[in-house]
């Protein structure tokens, strides 16, 4: 049980904190204080006893938890309780000693009564406590052995005034006779452990979720929980970003079943064909639209009393809404299902969701009822990819492609899916999915555009797992390889690979010339990308002075949502111009549209970015760069601070050209090494405030393979 460092809040438990930090008051004043803990599996009782033990000082916690399998081994529990105080063993009475020392197998004598017993522990405790309170924790205790629970329960009841803490936690969920094994804490304080309000619950959803959910699925999702922690953290982990879209599939999880899945599994094992059918549909359908059901019920041949079993078992609840009694009873239904039942269930869905309203959802369930190449099926996925980006974010439309790819009866539709899917995927952060991809649909002919294009991602995959040279020449070549064939796709590889070049360095390496080189020989572009690209290539070239107007009318030019994809490059530029404010609004804007669309490969650098864009400000004296009420007016003077080191181009009244910023060309790891001692109060007298080389931006692009 790992500690909650003193002074964190666990979302939702306000109350529950106060009680355990009351409960710690009275301990501290030389009382004892016992307390249980009781709530449904996955309430949250452990992470409210990692928070009392994370509120202890060091070395004061002793802790157990009950074991199903070391249920029926006496005093299990026990021992693991009082074996780290045994050095207090010898302050005991004989009696005391002997008991327990027999007890735990430690000497041979006649076994003990279990008064005794209780009353050697409470000692111990007692001894333990003498100097600084001792807290005692036990979770799961409706699996302790029968013994070592009946003597610390004892041990509760007789506590008073010897600054001890005895604190257990029971699951409501436990079956009948681990409940019954736990009825000796009867009588004992308690604190019943509920669900999360709604609004607590939709935030901690939010917080593991990978990608943008649909918030009809999101709200459904929330309902079922009841505002059970695990239930809201652990089922995100065992869905697709496609699953939770548009509805669950037959992949079966590769996360263990929970003790409560496995049991509503038996439940559900036991009801008849057609309920276990309707449990299945609702199960796969992912927004719980009752009307929307029955109608799929009906395509199936099961009617409306069909739940009635369900209903009697308490499993879900039909109405307008449709709402299992928890998560894990949908997930239980959907993988006890063979694979010929959920396609039966996804076909039912499909005809039966209208295509104008919900193309996305209705193109999926028949992707998922289909077994053979569709070509019809693949093309209907693939108009649906701009819903499915509303409602799931790149990680979904990269699903729905390779869906698509898959039913492809076509070799080179197959292939073609398959390398915008790789794309799509790249957008969502999963650099390693596309070089299975890429290896796939190698295996068909390609032509030459799309072999560039598949040389492209690849580079751009590895230069997202390893942010190495390595990725250069080969994006180089691809740039050279598409200049013929597609001048738009081919200035932005050109773009790529003049970004890594400049995140690897040196100034002075040949790839950053050959890329620049190449840049200029393409017909310039009046796009984000091509304007963007002709300022690095000049500054590369011809020097930061050059580059400036060039880099300021790019700069200008950043205003759609796709261009956001260009931060990684843009947010050094715009530090490179003295145009803060341009830094700060893309940075943000690039961490709302990352967030909103769940492009991953995009929120580390945004986040990194518009750090240091308020950093950047605040050194600056300045804030928020958006702030007119903090505005950093022209008679301020530059920042004289920590971060006044030298960035090409930025020196204090040069106007942003010539001079040393011309000789070393744009920012590159490797060959800025001064300012270390200017932290440490050696900066050299008289000298000119400069700008830093080493840029956020710049380096957020390279931690996170930024897509350019």
């Amino acid at each position: 049980m790992a500690s909650i460092p003193p002074g964190s809040h666990l979302r939702g438990r306000a109350l529950e904190q106060e009680v355990l930090d009351r409960l710690l008051r009275d301990v501290h004043d030389g009382h004892s204080r016992a307390l249980v803990l009781r709530g449904e599996y996955g309430i949250g009782k452990t992470a409210l006893l990692t928070y009392l033990a994370g509120q202890t000082p060091v070395g004061r916690v002793v802790r157990t938890a009950g074991v199903e399998t070391e249920s029926e081994i006496p005093y299990a529990a026990l021992q693991q309780v009082c074996a780290p105080l045994l050095d207090h063993l010898d302050r005991l009475p004989e009696a005391q000693r002997e008991a327990l020392t027999t007890a735990f197998g430690l000497s041979r004598g006649k076994p003990p009564g279990q008064l005794l017993i209780a009353l050697a522990v409470l000692g111990l405790l007692a001894e333990a406590a003498a100097d600084e309170p001792l807290v005692c924790v036990v979770d799961d205790a409706e699996w302790l052995d029968g013994l070592s629970g009946a003597i610390l329960a004892s041990v509760a009841r007789r506590l008073h005034a010897e600054s001890v803490a005895l604190v257990f936690a029971v699951s409501t969920s436990a079956t009948a006779p681990a409940q019954a094994n736990a009825e000796y804490l009867a009588g004992l304080p308690e604190l019943r452990v509920d669900g999360l309000g709604d609004d607590d619950a939709r935030a901690l959803l939010d917080s593991v979720l990978p990608e943008p959910v649909d918030p009809q699925v999101r709200d459904r999702i929330v309902a079922e929980a009841r505002g059970n922690p695990l239930a809201l953290l652990e089922l995100p982990r065992g869905l697709s970003p496609a699953e939770l879209a548009f509805g669950f599939d037959g992949a079966r999880s590769a996360s263990p079943v929970s003790r409560v899945e496995e049991d509503y599994r038996r439940e559900i094992a036991a009801l008849p064909a057609d309920t276990r059918q309707l449990v299945l549909a609702a199960a796969v359908e992912a927004v719980g639209d009752g009307a929307l059901l029955l109608r799929a019920l009906e395509r199936l041949g099961i009617g409306p009393e069909a739940a009635a079993p369900a209903r009697i078992d308490g499993l879900m609840e039909i109405g307008a809404r449709v709402r299992f009694r928890h998560p894990l009873v949908r997930a239980a239904a959907r993988r006890s299902a063979d694979a010929a039942e959920l396609r039966e269930v996804h076909r039912a869905l499909a005809e039966v969701i209208d295509p104008s309203r919900e193309p996305d959802r209705r193109a999926w369930h028949r992707a998922q009822a289909t077994v053979a190449t569709d070509e019809e099926v693949a093309e209907e996925l693939e108009r649906s990819i701009g819903h499915a980006l509303a409602r799931g974010g790149y990680a979904a439309v990269a699903h729905v492609l390779e869906r698509a790819a898959e039913l492809s009866a076509d070799s080179t539709a197959h292939a073609a899916r398959l390398l915008v899917a790789a794309d799509a995927y790249l957008t969502a952060g999963m650099p390693v999915r596309v070089s299975q991809l890429l290896d796939i649909a190698g295996t068909a002919p390609l032509d030459p555009k799309r072999q560039a294009h598949a040389e492209r991602l690849r580079a751009q995959a590895a230069f997202a797992l390893t942010h190495g040279r390595a990725a250069g020449p080969r994006l180089l070549a691809a740039a050279q390889r598409l200049a013929e064939l597609e001048p738009a796709a081919a200035r932005e590889t050109y773009l790529w690979a003049l970004g890594v070049a400049l995140h690897a360095g040196p100034i002075e390496g040949e790839d950053l010339r050959r890329a620049a080189a190449g840049a200029r020989a393409m017909p310039p572009g009046t796009d984000a990308v091509g304007l963007l690209l002709t300022g690095l290539a000049t500054w590369v070239l011809d020097g930061h002075a050059a580059a400036v107007p060039e880099l300021r009318r790019a700069l200008r030019t950043l205003s759609d949502d796709d261009d956001l994809r260009l931060l990684w490059l843009a947010a050094p530029a715009s530090y490179a111009v003295w145009d803060d404010e341009t830094w700060y609004q893309l940075s943000e804007r690039a961490v709302a549209h990352a967030r909103a669309t769940g492009a991953l490969s995009l929120l580390p650098a945004a986040l990194s970015s518009l750090a240091g864009a308020l950093i950047q400000g605040a050194f600056r004296g300045r804030g928020r760069p958006d702030r007119p009420d903090r505005r950093f007016g022209p008679g301020d003077r530059p920042c004289t601070g920590p971060v006044s080191r030298t960035y090409p181009g930025r020196r204090a009244g040069t106007g942003g050209g010539g001079g040393r910023a011309d000789r070393h060309g744009p920012p590159g790891r490797g060959r800025i090494r001064r300012g270390a001692a200017e932290r440490h109060g050696r900066r050299r007298r008289g000298a000119a405030v400069q700008r830093p080389r080493r840029v956020p931006g710049r380096d957020a692009g390279r931690a996170t393979g930024g897509r350019a």
